[in-house]
C-alpha cells in the first residue's frame, strides 16, 4: 500500500468531506479528509489505482486537486 496527501481547493463543509472521501472511495482507495488544512490523506494500492485516477475521481465532484 502507498500513501499520498492531496491539496484539494474547494471544501468548505462536511458535505464536501464526504463527497471527496467518497470519490476516493470510489476511485478504489481509501481516504480521510482534513478540511482546516484542505488536504485528503489517501491510502491506495499501486497497482490497481493511480494517484492520476484519485486525483480525477475528487475533480470530477467540483474540486481542484493541487
Amino acid at each position: 500500500m502507498s500513501n499520498v496527501t492531496l491539496n484539494v481547493k474547494g471544501m468548505s463543509c462536511n458535505h464536501c468531506v464526504k463527497s471527496v472521501e467518497e470519490a476516493v472511495k470510489g476511485a478504489g482507495a481509501s481516504g480521510h479528509v482534513d478540511l482546516a488544512a484542505g488536504t485528503v490523506a489517501v491510502e491506495y494500492n499501486e497497482q490497481t489505482v493511480t494517484v492520476d485516477q484519485i486525483k480525477a475521481a475528487i475533480e470530477d465532484q467540483g474540486y481542484d486537486v493541487v
